[in-house]
């Protein structure tokens, strides 16, 4: 096959096609200097200059304050699971989780581990269709930190707006599957943390934005490469970083810039989402089991009339060159993730393909 397909996959996502086209020619020789850019020492001029680029364009784009750093790690966020607990959870301390699905219990129960944890809410009750109302959090007396996932991929809800938290307290944000995906007010939050594989690039990164005041806090026992003040302190490059990956995070980072930053970004995703959601509201085969409000413009859950229509819809679809549409393993369902560089030709295609099954399964 020579052509692109469809590609609806909750992660690793889409990439830009303009950024794949530059790193085919980067990967074979960068800038001219007759070596690929996964070649390149991490310590030489030309990778400093890679990194240095991807902090300025995040910096551009979120309009991040002087007293951030921003830091690029391994793991995943299943390690920031750890880390976040490991380096801010002082013993006698409780943190606060915000419960909302899969990916927000994991990181909770890895806190557990460290110390304390409270959840001060959970969408458990509604079997996570909705994101739960404010009203219904209830903090600890001093918590350390909340900390909150703000988009559910495996369940498609997303937070349309930021949870009020106790005065003082560092807010904590998983942003795997929504990092720049919409305007981002740095200064509301203590740390945010985002694999990358989603929408800033390929797998094996993460990128970090953390306040000055908590990268310095963790003891200093805990192994090296798992404190925050290591990669502040050597900017990312206390050990051989992912570069191909800070590459690529650079490249598409630029990409959003050329494209019309985030607040036009968040325009695009919220209009390809539409399509999606006005379709399955008036449709009379499939359905959509989050609520409204709770909505997530990055994953859009929904299902047939069966299991067995769900199956071959998902057959059909693959053979009109979609793929990654099948629900996560412990779901079920459909799952189209429209991420950043997922094209609005591509859920125009997926809507056109949902109507013709819908009129033959009827």
């Amino acid at each position: 096959m020579t052509e692109r397909i469809h590609n609806f996959g909750a992660g690793p996502g889409v990439l830009p096609e303009s950024v794949l086209r530059q790193a085919q020619q980067d990967i074979w020789n960068i800038g001219g200097s007759g070596m690929g850019v996964a070649e390149h020492s991490h310590r030489g001029k030309l990778f400093e200059k890679i990194i240095n680029e991807a902090e300025e364009a995040a910096r551009r784009l979120a309009g991040i304050p002087d007293q951030y750093k921003v830091i690029f790690m391994q793991g995943g966020a299943s390690q920031q699971f750890a880390m976040v607990p490991m380096n801010l959870l002082p013993a006698g301390r409780t943190a606060d989780y915000l419960h909302t699905g899969v990916w927000s219990e994991k990181a909770m129960q890895e806190a557990g581990k460290f110390g304390t944890t409270h959840m001060a809410v959970s969408a458990a009750g509604s079997k996570f269709t909705r994101i739960p109302d404010v009203a219904e959090i209830a903090y600890s007396s001093a918590p350390a930190y909340v900390h909150i996932t703000t988009n559910n991929t495996i369940y498609g809800t997303q937070w349309r707006e930021l949870p009020p938290v106790p005065e003082g307290v560092p807010l904590i944000a998983d942003t795997s599957s929504d990092m720049f995906s919409r305007p981002l007010d740095v200064s509301k939050y203590g740390l945010i943390y985002a694999g990358a594989q989603k929408n800033l690039g390929p797998s094996g990164v993460v990128m970090a934005i953390i306040r000055d005041d908590l990268a310095d806090t963790a003891p200093t026992m805990i192994p090296t490469m798992l404190q925050y003040r290591t990669y502040v302190k050597e900017r990312s490059l206390y050990n051989t970083p992912p570069t191909f990956a800070i590459y690529m995070v650079g490249q598409v980072l630029k990409w959003i810039e050329e494209t019309g930053g985030l607040a036009a970004m968040a325009e695009r995703n919220a209009e390809k989402a539409a399509l999606l959601y006005d379709f399955l509201d008036q449709s009379t085969l499939f359905r959509a089991p989050v609520h409204p409000d709770s909505r997530s413009h990055m994953n859009v859950v929904f299902r047939c009339a069966t299991d067995e229509l769900d199956t071959k819809f998902l057959g059909e679809a693959g053979k009109r060159g979609m793929e990654g549409l099948k629900g996560h393993r412990s779901a079920g369902g459909i799952r189209a993730s429209i991420y950043n560089a997922c094209p609005r030709a591509s859920i125009v295609a997926l809507v056109d393909f949902m109507k013709e099954f819908e009129l033959a399964n009827r």
